[in-house]
């Protein structure tokens, strides 16, 4: 029987006792009803909320994860670990981002996300030649999207420039090359793809590798109503440049040039003034905050505060996949702040004061809009994505519902996702996924693969 009875569950106005959640055979919810009896043969949880949406991923990166954590002779910093990162992308094969893609979607899954927004920029084979199939490694993300059972919203990406001044692509970058034709060819190859668990969107790599009449072709050219991301403003450096080249500052010349509406994701957007701030405030476009990346790279922090004040609509991703748990990230988010701001409990509204509630909340509003799928919430007519957390662990015992979050995200480092359902799927159970085994296998093949020719990770 497709249903689950919840003694607790957070539904979008809050939480709720004696909920019978029912969806069909296309993973859709047909039923939440609250104060519901409970029906005989109907399986029983204690705790249920809904599955995280992660906005920001690039899957291949999962496998580099720990292996650049050693100082060069210079500083570090984004650029230097970007270098890193260009050569071991180079040797990458398609069986092989199908591999590392499967295990980061099983750890996602595991951890609390039930949606990924895949920014897809390994396009080329390593020699910079087109596959056969245009498509070939965005449909490879796809089939582990499927084996795996998470939801994906895949965002092939516009790149054409190595910085500002339409600067040639460097060697190391061959295999991201791509014009507006090119990424509406791939776009169109995904259609027969796109369903109740993925959506196909675009994404300019940024201000630096597309320009701005590229990216005005790409909007016209994008099907209506589709997600579109970019990176923006994660470095300094990138606004020296921009102010060096346009005399403005990324986001706002993305504003004057294109203009930007709630169909937009700006990935990163750390170094904003306060103008910039307001514009994306009142554009109803998503910040796209990776708490976990920027800290590991070293990109700085997002003005959070300021932005909820103006009714900013902001979601999390995991990026680089430093790490694959959604509590981490928003734990990272909250404190980051708090260390800026020096008090505690930043992260609220009037109308919400629980922290814990209005991160998960809010983020799951911002990362189903930046999806561009119906995710985000337990409520009829959308996909049947939901958590449900290990009522016998310590610290739920006996909690109170409107701390169930605040445990969940501030309290120790156990995973406390028991149960995950995506797309009316059952994916892990008892704290495993259902294909565990099987994907870990060929992902530790893959790695073997990688590392006879590559010099990161020897």
């Amino acid at each position: 029987m497709r249903a689950l009875f919840a003694r607790h569950a957070l539904l979008p106005d809050g939480w709720r006792r004696d909920v019978l959640l029912e969806w069909d055979a296309q993973g859709e919810l047909t039923r939440v009803d609250a104060r519901a009896a409970a029906p005989l043969g109907v399986a029983r949880a204690d705790y249920v909320v809904p599955g995280m949406v992660n906005l920001h991923s690039h899957a291949f990166q999962r496998a580099l994860g720990g292996l650049t954590e050693r100082a060069g002779e210079g500083p570090d910093s984004f650029w230097t670990w970007r270098d890193l990162m260009y050569r071991f992308a180079a040797r990458i094969t398609p069986e092989q981002i199908e591999a590392i893609a499967a295990q980061l979607f099983v750890e996602c899954l595991r951890h609390g996300y039930t949606s990924v927004c895949e920014f897809h920029y390994l396009q080329r084979a390593p020699g910079g030649e087109r596959y056969a199939r245009p498509a070939e490694t965005a449909e490879r993300v796809a089939a582990a999207g499927h084996a795996t059972g998470m939801g994906l919203t895949l965002l092939p990406v516009l790149y054409s420039h190595a910085g500002f001044g339409e600067q040639p692509l460097r060697p190391e970058q061959r295999r991201f090359r791509t014009g507006v034709d090119d990424i509406l060819g791939i776009v169109e190859a995904l259609q027969p793809l796109r369903g109740g668990q993925l959506e196909v969107g675009a994404a300019p790599h940024s201000l630096r590798a597309a320009t701005i009449p590229q990216i005005r072709e790409l909007v016209s050219g994008l099907p209506a109503g589709r997600p579109l991301h970019i990176h923006i403003a994660e470095q300094m450096p990138e606004v020296e440049q921009s102010l060096a080249y346009s005399g403005r500052r990324p986001v706002e010349y993305l504003v004057e040039q294109i203009g930007i509406d709630a169909r937009w994701c700006l990935v990163h957007a750390t170094h904003l003034d306060d103008e910039e701030v307001a514009a994306i405030a009142r554009s109803g476009a998503v910040a796209g905050l990776c708490p976990t990346t920027e800290a590991n790279l070293g990109d700085g922090l997002f003005p959070l505060q300021r932005f909820i004040e103006l009714g900013g609509r902001f979601g999390i991703g995991s990026d680089s996949h430093v790490s694959q748990s959604p509590v981490e990230e928003l734990r990272w988010l909250e404190y980051g702040q708090r260390l800026v701001h020096q008090r505690r409990n930043i992260a609220f509204t009037r109308q919400q004061r629980d922290v814990g509630q209005y991160l998960w909340q809010t983020s799951l509003r911002g990362g189903a809009q930046a999806a561009g799928r119906k995710i985000g919430a337990l409520a009829q007519g959308l996909r049947a994505d939901l958590l449900v957390l290990d009522g016998e662990h310590p610290n739920l015992d006996g909690v109170r519902d409107e701390d169930v979050l605040g445990r969940f995200l501030f309290c120790g480092n156990d995973n406390l996702v028991r149960d995950v359902l995506c797309g009316g799927r059952w994916v892990v159970q008892g704290g495993r996924h259902v294909a565990q085994d099987a994907i870990a296998q060929r992902y530790r093949q893959a790695l073997g693969e990688l590392r006879e020719h590559s010099e990161v990770g020897q």
